[in-house]
């Protein structure tokens, strides 16, 4: 396969030395990402106090991110983590009797089920959907959504298998239930395009250190301006008020759109991180970044197959995204040892995950396979 994105190799170091293929955890560090990082670290040591020119990093980081999902800047907010947009969301919603219940899946994240088993004192009604094969069927959607359904929570890209959900479809059926459509797009965002007004998404959670090629630290909730108009969020702080630079400790009087939900200062050396990462994203196009990577996952589930491996969800790259992940023991094991060879993937649970990026190339792929087989044949 033809490499559209070869002159971009030399942006990763990583590259240099080891096959990456653990986006789906954290992925490849670009020097413009460094470079970005040792910006905020210089204006601090040149400085002293660069507060003004941070804030502005965060907010060139947040339209970046609008741009790329295809929202509206005022449509964001800022958190440290998937796991807080979670919570923020899930404290600011009231579980009425008649409107109580959440719905998620056995396929997303654990994160998930937590907050919402979390709210059950509250009087949430928290239902699994359960799964099919590693995938959901999507009329189970039809079944398990009712019009006593307050919020359908879902992930986008499951983090276990790579199985891909058709979240425009799964969007008609919560709504034609009135409920609400929370989705997960950590494992998606910078892999596949998102167009949340296309979608009919309401409320998106997304960070930065997987696809998206930043670091650990910054999250983005998408929240449709109308809706959060009308939320009063529980979790707040002083940059979730109207005016925060007011340093009124009796006024309360939260922001406009996403930012109510915004609490304290976010991380800024993060926020340059994921400004320049997306910048990049931008600048390949995220439809180009997709259109390589599906026969690249397709690649990886028939040679992996071919060499004896046991697929984890769907055969199909259509199903799934870049991710391909095969059943192993020990995968934790098999993980270290792969490492030690250079070649970087990630364990989860029972599988070990391959998860290549646009830097991949093919050739990559297969001789991680082949040192997968090789180390899995020898520890049998």
């Amino acid at each position: 396969m033809k490499h559209p994105f070869a002159h971009y190799r030399s942006l990763f170091p990583v590259l240099e030395s080891k096959i990456h293929l653990a986006s789906c955890s954290q992925g490849a560090i670009s020097k413009t990402v460094s470079k970005s990082i040792e910006d905020y670290m210089n204006s601090l040591l040149s400085m002293g106090v660069n507060w003004n020119q941070a804030i502005k990093e965060v907010e060139k980081a947040k339209s970046s991110f609008a741009n790329l999902i295809g929202a509206a800047p005022d449509e964001i907010a800022v958190f440290s983590s998937v796991s807080d947009i979670f919570s923020a969301i899930a404290s600011s919603l009231s579980f009425e009797k008649g409107k109580n219940i959440v719905v998620t899946t056995d396929m997303d994240f654990p994160t998930v089920g937590h907050v919402w088993l979390a709210q059950e004192k509250f009087g949430a009604n928290v239902r699994f959907i359960p799964s099919q094969q590693g995938v959901i069927p999507l009329e189970y959607y039809e079944r398990y959504v009712t019009s006593d359904t307050l919020i359908t929570s879902i992930s986008h890209i499951g983090y276990h298998n790579g199985f891909k959900q058709d979240i425009q479809a799964i969007a008609e059926i919560v709504h034609r239930k009135g409920s609400l459509l929370l989705v997960d797009a950590y494992q998606s965002a910078g892999q596949v395009p998102i167009d949340v007004k296309k979608m009919d998404i309401d409320i998106l959670a997304v960070g930065t250190r997987k696809y998206i090629l930043g670091i650990p630290g910054i999250s983005f909730l998408y929240i449709k301006k109308e809706l959060a108009e009308k939320w009063k969020p529980r979790i707040t702080g002083w940059f979730g008020q109207e005016n925060h630079s007011k340093f009124n400790v009796h006024q309360f009087t939260l922001a406009a759109g996403a930012r109510r939900f915004e609490t304290g200062t976010p991380s800024f050396i993060s926020a340059y991180a994921a400004a320049a990462a997306l910048r990049l994203l931008l600048d390949i196009g995220v439809e180009n970044i997709s259109s390589y990577l599906n026969p690249l996952a397709q690649f990886a589930l028939d040679y992996g197959q071919e060499k004896g491996l046991h697929v984890a969800g769907p055969l199909s790259a259509d199903q799934r995204g870049a991710m391909t992940a095969f059943y192993v023991k020990n995968a934790e094991q098999i993980e270290s040892i792969l490492k030690e060879r250079n070649i970087i993937v990630s364990a989860r649970n029972d599988v070990i995950r391959i998860a290549p990026h646009f830097y991949n190339t093919q050739d990559e792929i297969r001789e991680a396979i082949d040192e997968l087989t090789m180390v899995l044949n020898t520890n049998k």
